[in-house]
C-alpha cells in the first residue's frame, strides 16, 4: 500500500528573522546614540545657561538698584509747591464783652421816705415810667412858703412900679425933683429883682418836688432795686463807689447791645465803621447774631497794641444778655491780596524769614520774604515771591543757596499739599 504524499508544513525560518531584527535594533541604537551626542550638549548648555541666569540676573538687578539709589542720593530730593493768591476776605476771631447800650444808676434827687415802689428787678420799663414815690413833707412846705414869698414880691413890685410911673409923670411938670423920681424908679427895679428871685426859688423847689417821682430815663430793664417802703433816702448819693451807696435802681437798655473788642495792630487798618460782623455764643450753638462795626477809638493802645472797636447788635428778642462773653467774627477785606504759602515752607534765618526756591537749573535759591496776613497754617507773602516760583516745602535747616536738588513730583498748590498731608 502506497502512502500518499501529503503536503508538509514549513517551519519558520527563525534564524533569518532574528538576524533582521538585530540589524534593525542596531540601526535604531546607532541613531539614538547619534541623537544623544547632539542633544546632550544642548541640554547641558541650556542647564548651564539657566544656572548662569539664576545667578547673574539678581546681581544685575541689585547692581541697577544700587546705581539708582546712588544717583538718587547724590541730590537732595524735595517736594515743591507753587504759591497761589491769598484770599481777599479773611475771618478774624476775637473775644468780645457784651454790654448794654445804655446803663444808668438811679439816685434820689430829693430827700424823704419811700412811699411805694412800682418796679422790681427784671421789670421792663418805658422812658418816663414811675419807679418809686418819695414822700417829702418838709419840701412841700418849703414850696408853699416860696410861693407865698413870690406873691409878696410880686405885689411889692407892682406897687413900686406904679409909684415910679407916677413920679415920672410929675417930673415932667416939675412937681417933684429928679432925685426923688430916680429913687422911685430904682426902688421899682429892686422890687422886680426880688420878685424874679422869688420866682426862681419857686421853680427850684417845684423841680425838687417833681423828683418825688423817680422815673426811668430810657426804655430798659431794671437790674437792681435797693429800696423798700419807708426807707429814708437822701438827695444825691456817692456814684463811683463799689457799693454804689444811695443807688435806688439800676437800669440797662438791652434791646440794643454794645460789644467791645480789641483788634490787633496788624489788622486795625482793615476794620472800619460798617465792617460786617457776626457773633456766636456757647448758649446758642450754631446761631449767628449779625452786627456791624459802629465806631472805633482811632488810636492804638500803647500797652496792648490793639484798637478798641465797638460793635452794635440788635437784641430786640432778648437772646443776648449784657455782661456775657461772645466770640466776634470779623470779615476783613483786602483790596490787593498777595501770594500765600504754607507755614512749613518758611525758614527763619538771622537775616529774616526766608524761602527756598528751586530754579530752572534745579538749584536752590534762598530768598528773604515779607510776611503779611496770618491764616494759621498759611501765611501771606507780601514781597519776595513770584507766582511762578517753585518753593520747597519742609526744607531742611542745612539747605543752602546753589545746592542741587531733585524735585520728587510736579509742584502742587498749597491747598493740594495740605490735602495730601491730611490724607497721608
Amino acid at each position: 500500500m502506497t502512502t500518499p504524499n501529503l503536503p508538509t508544513q514549513r517551519e519558520p525560518s527563525t534564524g533569518t528573522d532574528l538576524t533582521l531584527a538585530d540589524s534593525a535594533g542596531r540601526q535604531q541604537s546607532a541613531i539614538a546614540s547619534k541623537r544623544m551626542r547632539f542633544v546632550l550638549p544642548i541640554a547641558l548648555a541650556a542647564v548651564a545657561a539657566a544656572l548662569l541666569a539664576i545667578g547673574i540676573v539678581p546681581r544685575l538687578h541689585a547692581s541697577t538698584a544700587l546705581t539708582d539709589q546712588v544717583n538718587a542720593q547724590r541730590y537732595l530730593t524735595v517736594d515743591a509747591v507753587t504759591p497761589t493768591s491769598a484770599p481777599a476776605s479773611q475771618e478774624l476771631l476775637l473775644p468780645g464783652s457784651v454790654m448794654p447800650y445804655a446803663d444808668a444808676s438811679i439816685y434820689a434827687r430829693t430827700s424823704g421816705y419811700i412811699q411805694h415802689w412800682d418796679a422790681d428787678i427784671g421789670a421792663k420799663v418805658k422812658a418816663g415810667q414811675t419807679l418809686a414815690d418819695i414822700q417829702t413833707p418838709e419840701l412841700d412846705a418849703q414850696l408853699q412858703q416860696a410861693r407865698a414869698d413870690e406873691a409878696n414880691a410880686k405885689a411889692n413890685y407892682r406897687f413900686a412900679s406904679s409909684t415910679a410911673q407916677r413920679w415920672q409923670t410929675m417930673l415932667q411938670t416939675q412937681s417933684v425933683s429928679q432925685q426923688d423920681a430916680d429913687a422911685k424908679t430904682s426902688d421899682s427895679a429892686a422890687k422886680l429883682a426880688a420878685w424874679q428871685a422869688a420866682q426862681a426859688n419857686v421853680a427850684r423847689l417845684s423841680e425838687l418836688v417833681s423828683y418825688e417821682k423817680v422815673t426811668a430815663p430810657f426804655d430798659g430793664v431794671i437790674t437792681a432795686r435797693n429800696v423798700n417802703v419807708g426807707a429814708l433816702v437822701t438827695a444825691g448819693g456817692s456814684p463811683g463807689l463799689a457799693a454804689n451807696a444811695g443807688e435806688l435802681f439800676h437800669i440797662e437798655q438791652t434791646d440794643r447791645l454794645r460789644v467791645y473788642i480789641d483788634v490787633p495792630q496788624n489788622d486795625a487798618s482793615s476794620v472800619s465803621p460798617g465792617t460786617k460782623v457776626y457773633l456766636t455764643t456757647q448758649q446758642y450753638p450754631g446761631r449767628r447774631f449779625d452786627a456791624l462795626v459802629a465806631r472805633s477809638a482811632d488810636s492804638i493802645d500803647p500797652v496792648s497794641r490793639t484798637l478798641r472797636v465797638e460793635v452794635d447788635v440788635d437784641n430786640r428778642d432778648g437772646a443776648l444778655l449784657p455782661g456775657a462773653y461772645a466770640q466776634v467774627h470779623l470779615a476783613l477785606q483786602t483790596a490787593h491780596p498777595a501770594l500765600e504759602l504754607p507755614v512749613s515752607a518758611l525758614l527763619f534765618r538771622p537775616d529774616g524769614v526766608t524761602v527756598a526756591v528751586v530754579g530752572n537749573d534745579d538749584k536752590v535759591q534762598l530768598r528773604t520774604v515779607t510776611i503779611g496776613r496770618d491764616f494759621g497754617t498759611y501765611v501771606e507773602v507780601a514781597t519776595g515771591l513770584e507766582a511762578s516760583d517753585r518753593v520747597i516745602d519742609n526744607p531742611g535747616d542745612a539747605i543752602s543757596s546753589g545746592e542741587s536738588v531733585h524735585v520728587s513730583t510736579a509742584p502742587t498748590t498749597p491747598a493740594a499739599a495740605a490735602t495730601s498731608a491730611q490724607h497721608g
